[in-house]
């Protein structure tokens, strides 16, 4: 007995094509829920440019980590003391400097609206989006879709961002602009 509809091309059978073309990527099954969140967020989130003045650095993944030896005893900065050279510890500056791994990341600061903070021209930020900011935090700030660093203020419903140079503006929201805190500052880095 003959089977005419065994074999051969089936309408609306396989798999199927898309404007574009598909990879197929491997993650850490332990970690797939945690990525299909983050580009679950990052779809959410409104697009941001970052200004030519900004530069994100990102945090390496898998740096090994490195210890620095710490001195037992504090540095002076007025008359000088008696030399010790004795190390107290050895400290691992990822430890030190980072409280949430997977949620930091460095900025380069261009401009000169948070000198006040001690905040200058090419110093380095160390951003922690896992904090919630807060009233008088320093904050990094997508308003309508480009970067900056600026003191967060929230009272009696007023929500802005503060300059700490008295040469520039503070930003206040108006209903029509759009602002996202993408993380609170926790460290400056210095070049001396």
């Amino acid at each position: 007995m003959k089977q005419p509809n065994w074999g051969g091309q089936r309408a609306g059978a396989g798999r199927k094509r898309t404007a574009e073309p598909t990879v197929t990527v491997r993650v850490p099954a332990s970690s797939k829920e945690a990525i299909i969140q983050w580009v679950q967020q990052l779809k959410a989130a409104p697009a941001v440019r970052t200004p030519v003045w900004m530069k994100v650095i990102q945090l390496a993944q898998h740096s090994a980590p490195q210890s620095f030896p710490r001195m037992s005893h504090s540095v002076r900065a007025g008359f000088p003391s008696p030399a010790d050279d004795y190390v107290e510890k050895r400290i691992d500056l990822n430890e030190e400097l980072i409280q949430h791994r997977e949620a930091t990341f460095f900025l380069r600061v261009r401009g000169h609206s948070m000198i006040n903070a001690g905040i200058d021209d090419g110093d380095e930020l160390i951003v922690d989006r896992a904090i919630t900011p807060e009233h008088n935090h320093i904050v990094v700030a997508a308003v309508d879709g480009e970067l900056t660093v600026k003191r967060f203020y929230r009272r009696n419903g007023v929500v802005k961002l503060i300059a700490e140079n008295p040469h520039y503006p503070d930003i206040e929201f108006k209903n029509e602009q759009e602002m996202m805190i993408w993380g609170v500052v926790t460290r400056v880095i210095k070049s001396v």
